[in-house]
């Protein structure tokens, strides 16, 4: 496709072999979408008899400077191209026409024929050229609307870093406005931003006055020796991404992968291992994503509890987590405590109730009235003791009253003393308990 370096070589090739010759024979294709706003009549007329003074170009834009107005304009397109019959010019990747082909081609939508015999040609097999004649055309749109021509009117740094500050957008869709700047294509914008190691969706208003310093001195310098070689794309160095990025499937550039993504509405190529989006609207566009995430897996788990995704861990989601743990732990350190005051006050309505066995057994403790208390399992077996029946055996009373003695021996005593200390408690214990639990309560009547 051509942009401003095939441009710019049409023009000098306009300029070297055209320019003060006359205009004697012009034909003009019956095409209304490329010759725009004038009929093929009138700019045959306009253009006979015409003297050319000179070859202009901003952008991807050329007129045609003539003795008088109004003067030919050229848009080149996607695939508009100039030959000049005799001459080389630059042959453009997907038009190129070769010297057996049929002149003038098919494809021509203006053929002029000069004084001294040569035979120029703007052809177009694509249909997106447009043609137009105009009495001065850098005062009326397309080109009065063009930014600053990217070879001719180079800004400078700060002039670069403080326009690209201002713009939201993609850098890549951002190079491909002409109302921006203008000349730069597809493959340009590809090529200076593969060199300046920045990605095609980076925003522009992201990248530092560093990275704008080092893309605005790839884009002259790519600009400038394209125009250099006049757009022979052979001569291009062997580095560059212009060489292995027309392929269908993606190769390689200097041993790195190359990618094709869409940006700025143009399949665009990169090399994700030297290009990395790094803006700060790639990591708000990330954290949206993260966000949308997560939203999800919080609905698929309130429908299915036995699926548990394995996702990232956010800082948010850390702090939920750890809420819920410590709400759990709370709820179930209020519970206890509920369930020991409820144990407590059982104690102590049971307390009246007790027989004489509770009261020896309690004494049995020893001097030490100020031990813990019994835990919940201990208070619910001795509920259960005091409800047996009178008739209970004296061998589980002594069994009973032994186990707590057994809990506050020395752990340092033979087993044999333990047995002897065992059997002189149970001897004093055996009468008055018996005697007293004969003689229940009124209570418990």
């Amino acid at each position: 496709m051509p942009e401003l370096p095939e441009v710019e070589a049409a023009r000098r090739a306009i300029e070297d072999n055209c320019i003060g010759k006359k205009i004697v024979k012009a034909i003009i294709a019956d095409d209304s979408k490329v010759i725009d706003g004038v009929s093929p009549v009138d700019l045959k007329a306009s253009l006979e008899g015409k003297t050319i003074v000179a070859a202009n170009r901003k952008g991807k834009n050329m007129w045609l400077e003539l003795d008088s107005p109004p003067f030919p304009t050229f848009q080149f397109g996607m695939a508009g191209a100039i030959y000049i019959k005799g001459v080389a010019v630059t042959k453009y990747k997907r038009s190129a026409v070769k010297d057996d082909d049929e002149w003038p081609s098919k494809y021509s939508k203006v053929f002029l024929e000069l004084d001294d015999g040569l035979e120029l040609s703007f052809t177009d097999k694509r249909r997106f050229a447009r043609v137009r004649s105009l009495e001065n055309p850098v005062s009326v749109p397309p080109i009065s609307e063009l930014g600053p021509d990217a070879l001719l009117e180079p800004m400078t740094v700060d002039e670069f870093y403080k326009a690209l500050s201002k713009k939201k957008i993609g850098i890549k869709a951002l190079l491909l406005d002409q109302s921006f700047i203008s000349g730069i294509g597809n493959w340009i914008a590809d090529e200076v931003l593969y060199q300046a190691r920045i990605h095609p969706m980076q925003s522009a208003s992201s990248i530092s006055k560093e990275d704008c310093a080092t893309l605005l001195k790839c884009i002259n310098e790519v600009t400038e020796f394209a125009v250099e070689v006049d757009a022979d794309c052979s001569r291009f160095p062997s580095e560059w991404l212009f060489h292995y990025r027309w392929g269908k499937k993606p190769g390689k550039v200097n041993g790195k992968k190359i990618e094709f993504i869409t940006a700025g509405g143009r399949t665009s190529a990169f090399v994700p291992e030297l290009q990395q989006n790094t803006g700060a609207e790639s990591a708000k566009a990330a954290g949206k994503r993260q966000q949308v995430k997560v939203q999800k897996i919080k609905h698929n788990d309130s429908d299915s509890q036995d699926e548990e995704p394995e996702i990232e861990e956010t800082a948010a989601g850390k702090s939920k987590v750890k809420q819920r743990g410590a709400n759990t732990k709370r709820a179930s350190t209020n519970k206890k405590s509920k369930e020991s005051n409820s144990d407590d006050e059982n104690d102590s309505d049971e307390a009246p109730k007790k027989s004489g066995k509770a009261k020896q057994n309690k004494s049995s403790k020893g001097k030490g009235g100020d031990k813990k208390k019994k835990t919940r399992g201990t208070n619910t077996a001795a509920k259960r003791k005091l409800e047996e029946s009178d008739d209970e055996e004296d061998t589980d009373d002594n069994d009973a009253s032994g186990d707590d003695d057994d809990s506050e021996q020395d752990k340092d005593q033979n087993l044999s003393s333990k047995t002897q200390s065992k059997g002189k408690k149970t001897t004093k214990q055996m009468a008055e308990p018996r005697q007293t639990r004969n003689k229940p309560s009124k209570k418990q009547k």
